[in-house]
């Protein structure tokens, strides 16, 4: 394209018949050498199989302590390890499935209501892997609150529950209000004297509480903590205190989640992201007690304390396998059918999960 060919033989309208010739062959050749650097390269941009270099892949992930293995797996090199260039996408209950459905990202770390919902709506989605285990919510008061009802750090939960008959709640998703419904019940509150305000994330919820809009919210970790550890508020029911919230008796967790139709034309590239999630959560459960991980947590959900991220650690389990098994998937069936929040009663068949992309023996 860089040659112009001149000859005095050449005149008038043959020259520029020559010229125009000539661009046009160049042109050719640009057009031919990029459609041959595409097929080369691959559809990496998209999540695909790469020729050469790391793959690049979006994921969908919110800000929640289930969210940490995603983040300690990039912080410790696993994506790397298996050539893997992992962008985050913020994501919550309602964007997530969108983003998904849409191609925005290729996996999402989702909670099983989530996908369940999903699943309920005809969209194809599969579960790849559970990378976390348990319902690690917390109720938390406001300091008022807490003082009016002479509510402290070792208050039963059974009267904690019984303090907020006729009170007013917070909710940032249909599913946290129904477990909090669930919880009064069980605890013969009925919920329906709660009067309950709608808010759009635990931000929200948090700037209500302290406002005074609100006598208590409930959210996943490690918003109730923070709040706590700053004097801001008390938890009063968590995990480890409301037995239908734990993982044994609930099932329930934290799944990764992948449209149907990308794992059938990218295989490889789901293995190998479940292979470093896989290897971040075993990673996580060996090392609750370490500096090193709560100095990874630390930077990783910056402006959370310290003890904080150790406390919500603890809330949760973190599998050395990602595989999961059919009594869990009851457990979580019961549970989640339970709250009321589907347009109708779920099963799971063999086609809406699978362990085909976890490797065997368990993470590092």
């Amino acid at each position: 394209m860089g040659h112009h060919l001149t000859d005095g033989a050449l005149v008038g309208s043959r020259a520029s018949v020559t010229r125009r010739r000539w661009r046009a062959v160049a042109l050719a050749g640009v057009l031919a050498l990029g459609a041959s650097l595409t097929a080369a390269c691959g559809d990496s941009g998209s999540g695909g199989q790469s020729g050469s270099g790391p793959v690049a892949i979006s994921v969908g992930s919110g800000e929640g302590i289930f969210d940490l293995p995603l983040r300690v797996a990039q912080a410790k090199g696993y994506f790397d390890k298996q050539g893997l260039k992992v962008t985050f996408v913020s994501t919550n209950a309602s964007t997530g499935p969108a983003a998904l459905e849409s191609g925005s990202v290729h996996f999402l770390n989702s909670s099983p209501t989530g996908f369940l919902s999903a699943l309920a709506k005809g969209v194809p989605q599969v579960a790849v892997a559970a990378d976390g285990l348990g319902n690690p919510l917390g109720i938390v008061v406001s300091k008022k609150f807490a003082d009016a009802h002479e509510l402290t750090a070792a208050t039963p939960v059974e009267e904690a529950a019984k303090a907020l008959d006729g009170s007013i709640g917070g909710a940032s998703s249909a599913n946290t209000k129904a477990q909090a419904s669930n919880f009064l019940k069980a605890r013969g509150v009925d919920p329906a004297k709660v009067k309950w305000v709608s808010l759009p994330s635990p931000a929200a919820n948090k700037a209500a509480l302290n406002s005074g809009q609100i006598d208590w919210f409930i959210t996943g970790q490690p918003t109730p903590l923070s709040i706590e550890q700053a004097g801001e508020g008390l938890v009063v029911a968590d995990s480890k205190r409301v037995p239908e919230w734990s993982g044994e008796q609930a099932g329930y967790g934290e799944l990764i989640v992948a449209r149907k139709d990308y794992l059938d034309k990218n295989p490889e590239v789901a293995k190998k992201f479940v292979a470093a999630v896989q290897e971040a959560t075993a990673y996580m459960g060996a090392h609750l007690d370490d500096d090193e991980l709560l100095n990874l947590a630390s930077k990783e959900m910056k402006g959370i304390p310290v003890p904080v991220l150790e406390a919500s650690l603890q809330q949760a389990g973190w599998p050395a396998s990602a595989a999961m098994d059919d009594a869990t998937w009851k457990k979580t069936l019961d549970f989640v059918n339970g709250l009321g929040v589907l347009p109708k009663v779920m099963t799971v068949t063999p086609n809406d999960w699978t362990n085909t992309y976890v490797p065997s023996g368990g993470g590092a």
